[in-house]
C-alpha cells in the first residue's frame, strides 16, 4: 500500500488549462511551428498596443539553437512570417499558406498584423544562429523592430517550450520611444518600476495579456505530482477527470468545458479523416516519403469485410453461408493506421491538435478512436468517455510538463512521443473502468519503456522516425493499459519516479540527440 504524503500548498502546482495543453494548430511541429507563429503574433500585437507600429520600418527575427538547426525542416520561417502578418495557428487557412509564403518571398514585403506593409526580405531578415543558444531554453528566438533610421524601437525574446507553449518577457522598448508615449504607458497600467529611466533596451513595460484574468485564478484542486493527484482523488472521491474538470471550472462554465473538449476530439478525428482520404502521393520535403495512411485504410477496409465474411458470396445454393460476425477484430492494424494518418497530416502542415505536441499528435487520437470504434458499449456513452479520456490524458500531460518537459529540444523524443504514450495509456485505463491507481500505473508503464528515446529526424522533417513512432506508441499504450487493468494498481515504480528519471535522462542526453538533426538517424540516413 502506498502512503500518501500530505500535500503542501506552498509547492508550485502543475495545473494548466486543458485547452492550453490540447491546442489546435498546424503542422509540422508545436515547438517549431505553432510556438514561433504565436511568438510573432504576440510581438506585432504588442507593437500595435503600444502604438509603435507606425514607427516600425523594418523587422528582424533571430533564431537560436534547435529553432535554427531544424527550423527549415519544421517550417519555422513560414510560421514566423504568418505570425508577423497576424495569423494564429488555430485559425490560419492551411490551404492558402503555400501561396502566401510564395508571395512574401517574391514581393519582399509583409503586412504586419494585417495592418501595415513593410519591406521584409526573408533571406536577410530571418537570421539563423546555428551555433548559438540562448541560456533560457534551446528553442529561443528574438524579434526586433527598427525605425526608418535603422534605430531599434523594440525587441523581445521568446522561448517555445513545447506543445505550442511560449514563454516571453514583457516587450523591451527603447527609452526614447517610451518617453514619446507616456500617455499610453499609463493607459496600459505600466508597473512603477517600469516607469523609471533605464539604459537603452533595458526597459520592461507591462503589456496586459488577454489571458491575464485566467492567469490570476487559482486552481480549485491543485496538484503538483502524481502522488498529490491521487491524494486529492482519494479525499474528494473524484476520478482524475473530475479533478481536472473542477479545476477547469475556474476558467469557464461546465457547458463550455464539455463543448470545447468535444471540439478538440472533432479536430483530432478530422485529422484522421484527412489523413486517410488525402490524394497526395508524397509528403513534403526532400526525403520523398510516400503517404501510407490512404492505402492502409483501403486495405483494412477490404480485410475487415473479408474477416466478417461480407465478401464471401455463395457460388451455388449448396455453398456454406458467410462466416458469422466476430468481436476479436484486428485492432492493432487500425490503431497504427489512425496514428499514421494524423502524423502524415501533421508532416504535410495540416491541422492537428497538440497532444501534447505536434510530433506526438497521432498517439492519443489513435487510441481514443480505437476505443470508440471497437470497445465503447454504445453511442450514448461516447460523449462521456471522450471527455473522460481527454481530461485524464490532460492531467498526466500536466505532470510531465511540470516535472520534466514536453519539449524534444530538452528531453529528446521521450518528452513528446513518450509522454503521449503515457497519457494515452492512462486515459484508456480510465475509460475502461480502471481505478485511479491503475490509471497511474498504466501511465508509468508506458513511460518506463520510452525512457531514453532520442529525437533525431533527418533534415529536421517531422517524418522519420516520427510518423511510425506514433503508431508504435499507440500500440504500446494499449499494452500498458492492459497490464495495469490486470493488476490491482500496486507496483514498484511510481509515475513520479519515472518522470524524475525521464527528466534526468533528458539532461544527460547529448544535445545532438535532442532535435538538432546532428546525430542518430539524421546523419545515417542518406538524403538523395
Amino acid at each position: 500500500m502506498r502512503i500518501l504524503r500530505k500535500y503542501s500548498q506552498n509547492i508550485q502546482h502543475a495545473v494548466v488549462s486543458v485547452f492550453d495543453l490540447f491546442s489546435i494548430g498546424i503542422g509540422p511541429s508545436s515547438s517549431h511551428t505553432v510556438g514561433p507563429m504565436r511568438a510573432a503574433k504576440i510581438f506585432v500585437e504588442d507593437l500595435v498596443q503600444l502604438k509603435l507600429l507606425d514607427r516600425a520600418h523594418q523587422l528582424r527575427v533571430d533564431l537560436y539553437g534547435s529553432l535554427a538547426l531544424t527550423g527549415v525542416g519544421h517550417g519555422t520561417p513560414n510560421a514566423i512570417l504568418l505570425g508577423l502578418e497576424g495569423e494564429k495557428p488555430e485559425s490560419v487557412d492551411t490551404t492558402q499558406i503555400e501561396g502566401r509564403i510564395e508571395g512574401i518571398y517574391k514581393n519582399k514585403e509583409i503586412t504586419v498584423n494585417s495592418l501595415k506593409k513593410i519591406q521584409f526580405i526573408p533571406e536577410k531578415n530571418l537570421v539563423f544562429h546555428f551555433r548559438e543558444t540562448l541560456p533560457q531554453h534551446p528553442n529561443g528566438m528574438r524579434i526586433s523592430a527598427f525605425d526608418d533610421q535603422g534605430d531599434l524601437i523594440a525587441s523581445n525574446e521568446y522561448f517555445s517550450i513545447g506543445g505550442g507553449f511560449v514563454l516571453n518577457d514583457q516587450l523591451k522598448v527603447n527609452v526614447f520611444f517610451k518617453d514619446k508615449r507616456i500617455d499610453h504607458v499609463e493607459q496600459v497600467s505600466t508597473t512603477p518600476s517600469a516607469k523609471k529611466e533605464a539604459s537603452l533596451m533595458n526597459q520592461d513595460l507591462n503589456v496586459p495579456s488577454k489571458s491575464s484574468k485566467a492567469n490570476e485564478i487559482t486552481a480549485a484542486l491543485p496538484f503538483h505530482d502524481a502522488e498529490s493527484l491521487l491524494q486529492i482523488c482519494s479525499k474528494e472521491k473524484h476520478s482524475i477527470a473530475q479533478v481536472v474538470f473542477q479545476n477547469e471550472l475556474q476558467w469557464r462554465n461546465a457547458e463550455e468545458i464539455t463543448t470545447r473538449t468535444l471540439n478538440i476530439w472533432n479536430v483530432m478525428n478530422q485529422s484522421i479523416i484527412n489523413g486517410i482520404t488525402s490524394t497526395q502521393e508524397y509528403l513534403p520535403g526532400k526525403l520523398k516519403v510516400k503517404r501510407r495512411a490512404p492505402g492502409l485504410f483501403k486495405n483494412l477496409q477490404q480485410s475487415y469485410h473479408d474477416f466478417l465474411g461480407f465478401n464471401t458470396l455463395p457460388s451455388n445454393p449448396g455453398s456454406p453461408p458467410p462466416r458469422p460476425k466476430r468481436r476479436n477484430l484486428p485492432a492493432l492494424d487500425w490503431i497504427s493506421m489512425y496514428a499514421i494518418a494524423v502524423n502524415e497530416e501533421n508532416a504535410a502542415g495540416g491541422r492537428v491538435v497538440t497532444a501534447p505536441t505536434n510530433g506526438s499528435a497521432g498517439t492519443l487520437p489513435a487510441v481514443l478512436k480505437y476505443y470508440l470504434e471497437f470497445i465503447c458499449p454504445n453511442e450514448q456513452q461516447k460523449t462521456h468517455d471522450i471527455v473522460e479520456f481527454l481530461l485524464t490524458a490532460a492531467a498526466i500531460g500536466m505532470l510531465y510538463k511540470r516535472g520534466a518537459s514536453i519539449s524534444a529540444a530538452e528531453m529528446g523524443c521521450q518528452g513528446e512521443v513518450g509522454v503521449s504514450c503515457s497519457m494515452a495509456a492512462g486515459a484508456l485505463t480510465a475509460v475502461m473502468g480502471g481505478t485511479v491507481e491503475q490509471v497511474e500505473n498504466a501511465a508509468e508503464i508506458a513511460m518506463e519503456h520510452n525512457l531514453g528515446l532520442t529525437c533525431d529526424p533527418p533534415m529536421g522533417l517531422v517524418v522519420i522516425p516520427c510518423i511510425e513512432r506514433n503508431a508504435l506508441a499507440a500500440v504500446k499504450a494499449v499494452t500498458a493499459s492492459q497490464l495495469a487493468l490486470n493488476g490491482d494498481g500496486s507496483h514498484r515504480v511510481t509515475l513520479d519516479q519515472v518522470i524524475a528519471t525521464m527528466r534526468q535522462t533528458g539532461i544527460d542526453m547529448q544535445t545532438k540527440y535532442k532535435e538538432t538533426s546532428e546525430g542518430g538517424l539524421a546523419v545515417n540516413v542518406p538524403i538523395c
